[in-house]
């Protein structure tokens, strides 16, 4: 007798991610087609809900983050059904996805958002830990409450919030530029946070509106889920809220910066004993760079392209994402961007038909506003998301659409070291050649203020503190109006920049 065939849907509405991105899009989705069924596909319990909306300004928004049992989207959206299982294989040419329960899923129109994963510096070691969902945020929280020291490799967003967080616990910090943040800041916007980094940090912060990570309430436990191995979702904002970042030592923050430099080596303490090299003690001060010689015995040590070795309880590895294409790709004739992603065009499709992908999984690859670029973002999941269910919509029709706003200027909105920052545009001059010259404004401990210009039209800006300036400098991008004739004033604080472009 032949096994019955696994139950299949027919030709629905699909999306694979329960993240920003593929809430959004399902949701969006869902209001498009009330009376059609959407499905989510997620491998995880809780998906991220955005709550608390809010637009900014024209391209700028603040949203929160909320992680939510799965249920609390099909109550608001009786029209989402979650299915909550990983993927085993896509079969673009029959228009079907296989989930790892044993069902199978007939789509017409699929949206890929499952994300990316973290990009680690050694698969498989047990003291090399990259943070990227709850499940991996808590178990580093759970980690640093016996540590003594710990090793960060890595100089984006994760990285920079994690090692002003960490108290307790020494933190070495290893980046490959030679300054810290690169993603986001130039040495000068770095000069202005280290300060804060070094000085002592006060106990009162911001307020934030932005709601706290809790896997409280899921259906099941991690270690009972059929499918332990896989990602959940991305943290988003504020993500460290609501952890207890402390290690076992008395005092606030102490971190050492190791500038230029990569993970040569790691040693677990037996190969290092082995090796008969000799570890450094943590540096005393910034300005007396004399080394020691560590005499504490440490459970693995870390050798740097500078020939530095030090000793730790266990290493974060926050070097970036890699797209999570691999579900996808058995099989089927994806075109792929150089970072590996899912290349999309400006309707978010990808090269295979009826299939979209938005968030972090997908490439940009159309021809960008030369304000906007690509980053990995929350924001920007959101965006996608958002866009890629109305580019669904309207060929289920057979309508066209024009490319979405948001994708008109860069714009996002963030907190890093307690200070609020606001990034415009080429922010960091990306791609505008030798030929652009920046304007600065600083208040040490209070604000940055830096606009790129190039030929007498703003390109971008970076806004650290409490400005107010983010308004106007987005539509000064936008417009592309001629601002030669203003010349410094347009970073005089005693002129309020704000009635110049009423």
């Amino acid at each position: 007798m032949e096994a019955a065939p696994p139950p299949s849907t027919t030709g629905k509405l699909v999306v694979v991610g329960g993240g920003i991105a593929g809430v959004t899009c399902a949701e969006q989705l869902a209001l498009h087609f009330p009376s059609e069924d959407v499905l989510l596909i997620t491998a995880s319990p809780v998906i991220k809900a955005v709550t608390n909306f809010k637009q900014v300004s024209k391209v700028l928004e603040e949203f929160d983050v909320e992680e939510q049992p799965s249920t609390m989207l099909e109550k608001r959206f009786p029209n989402i059904k979650v299915i909550e299982s990983g993927v085993k294989q896509l079969k673009s040419e029959e228009h079907c996805i296989l989930t790892e329960d044993g069902s199978q899923h007939v789509y017409k129109k699929l949206c890929l958002c499952a994300g990316a994963k973290p990009r680690l510096i050694c698969e498989g070691n047990p003291y090399v830990l990259g943070i990227r969902d709850t499940d991996s945020a808590q178990e580093f929280q759970k980690q640093l409450t016996k540590a003594k020291r710990i090793m960060i490799i890595g100089n984006g967003g994760i990285a920079l919030e994690l090692v002003y967080e960490i108290e307790g616990c020494e933190v070495i910090w290893a980046i490959k530029d030679k300054a810290i943040g690169n993603t986001f800041f130039d040495a000068g916007a770095a000069e202005f946070l280290t300060s804060k980094l070094i000085a002592e940090k006060p106990e009162a912060k911001i307020a934030h509106k932005r709601t706290r990570y809790t896997t409280e309430g899921r259906k099941k436990e991690a270690g009972t889920k059929a499918n332990a191995g896989n990602i959940g979702s991305a943290l988003g904002p504020d993500w460290h809220e609501g952890l207890n970042l402390k290690g076992t030592k008395e005092f606030s923050r102490k971190i050492h910066i190791e500038t230029r430099c990569e993970v040569k080596k790691i040693y677990l303490q037996k190969e290092f004993k082995i090796s008969k090299k000799k570890s450094l003690a943590f540096p005393r001060d910034h300005h007396n760079q004399t080394l020691t010689t560590d005499k504490e015995i440490w459970p693995v040590y870390v050798e740097l392209t500078n020939d530095k070795i030090y000793g730790c309880d266990f290493i974060i590895s926050a070097t970036g994402v890699i797209p999570n294409v691999e579900p996808f790709l058995y099989g089927n004739n994806f075109d792929l961007g150089e970072d590996g992603g899912l290349k999309v065009d400006d309707h978010m499709q990808t090269s295979l038909p009826d299939i979209y992908a938005a968030g972090d999984i997908c490439t940009a690859s159309w021809q960008p506003s030369s304000v906007w670029q690509q980053m990995r973002l929350w924001t920007q999941a959101r965006q996608m998301g958002w866009y890629a269910a109305k580019c669904m919509a309207a060929a289920s029709v057979g309508d066209s659409i024009d490319m979405d706003f948001s994708f008109e200027l860069f714009a996002h909105v963030t907190k890093f070291f307690n200070y609020k920052v606001v990034l415009l545009g080429k922010y960091n001059a990306q791609n505008l050649g030798s030929d652009h010259e920046l304007m600065l404004r600083c208040t040490k401990g209070q604000e940055y203020v830096k606009v790129v210009m190039q030929n007498g039209r703003m390109m971008g800006a970076v806004l650290i503190g409490e400005t107010d300036l983010e308004e106007t400098f987005e539509n000064l991008i936008l417009n592309q109006m001629n601002l030669s004739s203003y010349g410094e004033d347009l970073l005089n604080p005693n002129i309020d920049i704000e009635d110049y472009f009423d």
